[in-house]
């Protein structure tokens, strides 16, 4: 049907025309896209252990591939997948760098008590398969904002994104320069050390530091925690420079404080998202009147179970087989995003929730905690 405005514009008439003498387009265009989409950014990843290397006693890094050999989903060095096993999940950063697409390495360290990590390390070999999320996170270097002389604090298994920034920085020769500071309790749990070594040898725009929590005699290097102090003598005036940080949640509130005694801005500050607080009720807004190990009731598809107030939602529900759709488990991705229809929860500081969502009820089901009984939309 002619439109009513073509009559305003010249050759409007002959324009139609073309349009109408043209083969109808056949094309299943959505799906086109989809298969596009799914391509790149996959909801799941079925994949292969090709390899268990051993890092450290700690340490494994597990390699994954395509069961087909072929490519994986492109990612940006510093981006994560999440793991499902064992009834839960758990994000990895991936270590390997993105100019390799054959494989993902995700270098696990294990946490005494850990569910996912010990089960990785200790029943996880070579043949086995894992189910992942695609890559995602937002904890990746940008040009246009961060600059092209960064500084990175890690601690522990905390050096993996960095690990594969460093890779990527190589293997596509860029001219960027990277400052690794990396903090360890030991210098037998250092992880890559000789690789990271061997790195800042023969490649000068990449700087190691290693410091040593708990030397032995034969350390020479720099000892302690990362304080404004060290951190001021090994990278020097910071001068804006971006800085990451990646490691144990301690260390998240440690460095913040010592970057802030440094005058850094915090806008040139970026943290890696890293797991729920590992005691809510020590945050300023935990309500006095409540007790954390107390029980509620939880309500949702018209099963009610009982869980302690300190647990967050998402780990109660997976106990009760009701897994949400999951990522980052950290606050900052939204996928576990639920609504509360009744009852109080006490969202961590880790949140990063939409100014709309406390006024509508949601909430991010990883981060957040039954004050009262609670009935929930999901």
């Amino acid at each position: 049907m002619k439109h009513p405005i073509a009559d305003l514009f010249a050759g409007a008439e002959q324009i139609q025309a073309e349009i109408a003498a043209r083969p109808a387009d056949t094309t299943d265009h959505t799906a086109w896209t989809r298969r596009t989409i799914d391509a790149h950014h996959p909801r799941r990843l079925t994949l292969t252990v090709s390899q268990m290397i051993a890092e450290t006693s700690t340490t494994r890094t597990l390699r994954l591939r395509r069961p087909d050999g072929g490519d994986l989903p492109p990612f940006l060095a510093g981006q994560y997948v999440t793991v499902f096993t064992d009834g839960t999940s758990r994000p990895y950063a991936i270590s390997s760098g993105p100019a390799r697409l054959d494989h993902y390495d995700l270098t696990v360290r294990r946490v005494p008590g850990g569910r996912v990590s010990n089960h990785l390390i200790d029943a996880l070999a070579a043949g086995d398969t894992l189910t992942t999320t695609g890559p995602m996170g937002t904890f990746h270097h940008n040009p246009l904002f961060h600059g092209e002389d960064v500084v990175f604090l890690a601690g522990g298994s905390g050096v993996a994104p960095a690990m594969s920034m460093i890779r990527d920085i190589l293997a596509r020769s860029l001219e960027r320069r990277f400052h690794l500071i990396y903090g360890s309790r030991t210098a037998k749990d250092v992880i890559f050390r000789d690789e990271l070594n061997d790195i800042a040898i023969a490649h000068a725009q990449v700087r190691v530091d290693h410091v040593i929590l708990d030397p032995d005699p034969s350390w020479s290097g720099p000892t302690g925690l990362l304080t404004a102090e060290l951190i001021d003598t090994l990278a020097g005036p910071l001068d804006n420079r971006m800085v990451y940080v990646c490691g144990p949640q301690a260390l998240y509130p440690y460095a913040l404080d010592q970057l802030t005694r440094l005058r850094h801005p915090g806008r040139r500050i970026r943290f890696e998202a890293n797991g729920a607080p590992a005691d809510p009720t020590t945050q300023s807004h935990w309500p006095t009147d409540k007790a954390p190990d107390e029980e509620v009731t939880v309500t949702v598809r018209g099963t009610s179970f009982r869980t302690p107030r300190n647990r967050p939602l998402l780990d109660a529900l997976e106990d009760q087989g009701i897994r949400p759709e999951v990522a980052c488990r950290s606050g900052e991705c939204s996928l576990c995003r639920v609504r509360v229809l009744t009852g109080e929860v006490h969202n961590a500081e880790e949140a990063r929730l939409r100014l709309s969502d406390p006024g509508a009820g949601y909430t991010h089901s990883c981060v957040a905690y039954p004050l009262t009984d609670l009935e929930l939309d999901l």
